[in-house]
């Protein structure tokens, strides 16, 4: 399976609710799903994204 990968940087002010919240809402309009959450010393967080490659193999339209 191929995956894309979105790799996202929250800043330390952002709570973790406002966080899981920004998560979901690019889950459920885009289809990502949560590969990775990284958390810092400073409070900043490295949250990696994946979803699956999408193959337009779509028949082209006839005329």
């Amino acid at each position: 399976m191929d995956y894309e990968y979105a790799p996202l940087r929250l800043p330390s002010n952002v709570d973790r609710l406002t966080a899981a919240a920004q998560l979901a809402i690019q889950a459920e309009f885009s289809g990502w799903e949560l590969a990775r959450v990284q958390l810092f010393r400073d409070g900043t967080r490295k949250v990696v994204l994946r979803r699956r490659v999408q193959n337009n193999s779509q028949p082209g339209l006839s005329y």
